[in-house]
């Protein structure tokens, strides 16, 4: 038996404002679409392990973001949410493509080269998301990209 995939969410989160945050309603969304079709993984989402963390000071906020920035190198499937730009979203799709993780991009940004050339599959929509999952279409490219990658319950990682 495989071990639990490990999935993390990436995405936009502060973007280019310069004291805010863009709307996070998406994790939740992709979240519970990961939950259900994948029952027993691991689902991270940087939100919710670092809540606030526009208001970090600059110990705290550099400790997250280099934590941030490892654990999407070492999850079996990235979904970054990147409707538009976003820096720190860029550096968990590198850190995750380099490291051979499968990565789903839902964006609208096909001709942006991080997009295009870091992902194995973009969809534009959430539900376009729900449905690749539904049809089948994620489990699959799982099991072709990570399918001999994935170690046995209790066995030892590379």
């Amino acid at each position: 038996m495989s071990k639990p995939l490990r999935f993390f969410i990436a995405g936009i989160i502060q973007g280019s404002l310069p004291d805010t945050c863009h709307p996070q309603d998406y994790r939740v969304e992709i979240g519970g679409l990961l939950k259900k079709a994948f029952p027993g993984s691991e689902v991270f989402d940087p939100v919710q392990e670092y809540p606030d963390s526009i208001e970090y000071d600059d110990a705290r906020a550099s400790a997250a973001f280099f934590d941030l920035m490892d654990r999407a190198g070492r999850c079996d499937v990235l979904v970054a949410f990147v409707p538009e730009a976003s820096m720190g979203t860029a550096i968990e799709l590198w850190n995750a493509h380099h490291a051979g993780s499968l990565i789903v991009c839902v964006s609208g940004l096909t001709l942006n080269w991080v997009v295009r050339y870091c992902s194995d599959l973009v969809v534009d929509t959430i539900p376009a998301l729900e449905k690749l999952i539904a049809d089948g279409s994620l489990a699959a490219a799982v099991e072709a990209k990570l399918g001999d990658r994935r170690v046995a319950d209790g066995a030892e990682e590379e």
